[in-house]
């Protein structure tokens, strides 16, 4: 038996997109076949990776991640109104997925951006993989803008935190969207702090780290008081990308809906990969499961 087309939307929302390598592959153990995908910043990373067939060496690789390690792949950027760089984080992924073109991919792919100038809606469907998840990815304050063709590319989720729309005209079954940005729930975390305390770090060193640690909150916090710069910043974007998401599924209902909690994880926590993965897993089932009791 032929399995079934679907288009599958990837939405944005910092580490909890680890949940949409769990969805992808609880849709794919269910019998789905997916043809298309549309991404947003975390999404369209993870669907420009599924995309080019290299989603199992990149799960592998961010499995192993600890705290530390993704502070050293955040390094600093000094001008271009950003506070990190990019280009390790870029290159690490490169050594796993390759240089790819998107109209050389399998199947279908958009990554969506936003073009901060004109402040629209930008579809990025050809030209250099990394170039697109690059824009797609470019959040304010965080990272600098990607110029692609005279435009100024920022993070997605400003405009369309769950694009839907590059999927309306696919020949496929139906479609599927996982939100990264809904109703916060009671959660427990699981994940202790992985940083090696007998790492031997040099003043400055130790200086840095425990700066970028400030910058990176903990979801354990007791008692997180008034939040920093950049948390203040990550909150504030998490509320305007909710209340667009909610807009825009009203707008453009799918077929089926996976909903991530808003509060599963911070920004940064992608040292919970392998727990937000299973957490994404088991959400698509249960939304597979409510969907076909309809």
């Amino acid at each position: 038996m032929a399995k079934q087309r679907i288009s599958l939307v990837l939405g944005s929302g910092g580490a909890r997109g680890m949940a949409h390598v769990g969805a992808i592959r609880c849709l794919e153990a269910h019998g789905y076949h997916i043809s298309y995908i549309a991404g947003c910043s975390i999404g369209a990373l993870i669907g420009g990776i599924y995309a080019a067939g290299k989603l199992d060496t990149y799960a592998e690789w961010v499995c192993a991640l600890q705290r530390r390690d993704i502070m050293r792949l955040l390094n600093w950027s000094f001008g271009r109104g950003a506070i990190f760089s990019d280009e390790r984080i870029i290159s690490a992924l490169k050594e796993i997925v390759g240089e790819r073109r998107i109209e050389e991919l399998p199947i279908g792919y958009t990554a969506v951006a936003t073009e901060i100038n004109d402040k629209r809606e930008v579809w990025l469907s050809q030209g250099p993989l990394f170039e697109a998840i690059r824009a797609s990815m470019a959040v304010p304050l965080l990272f600098a803008p990607v110029e692609r063709n005279g435009l100024m590319l920022v993070d997605g989720g400003l405009i369309n935190p769950v694009p839907i729309a590059p999927t309306l005209n696919d020949d496929t079954a139906w479609t599927v969207a996982v939100d990264l940005n809904g109703r916060a729930e009671p959660l427990e975390t699981t994940k202790a702090d992985a940083a090696d305390p007998n790492e031997p770090l040099p003043q400055i060193r130790a200086r840095i780290t425990k700066y970028i640690d400030d910058l990176i909150p903990r979801t354990s916090r007791v008692d997180p008081g008034y939040p920093s710069t950049i948390e203040l910043a990550l909150r504030s974007m998490d509320t305007m990308q909710t209340t667009i998401a909610r807009m825009k599924l009203s707008a453009y209902t799918p077929k089926l809906i996976v909903e991530i909690p808003r509060n599963l994880c911070t920004f940064f926590e992608f040292d919970r990969a392998a727990e937000l993965i299973e957490f994404g897993y088991r959400r698509t089932e249960e939304a597979l499961r409510r969907d076909s009791q309809r």
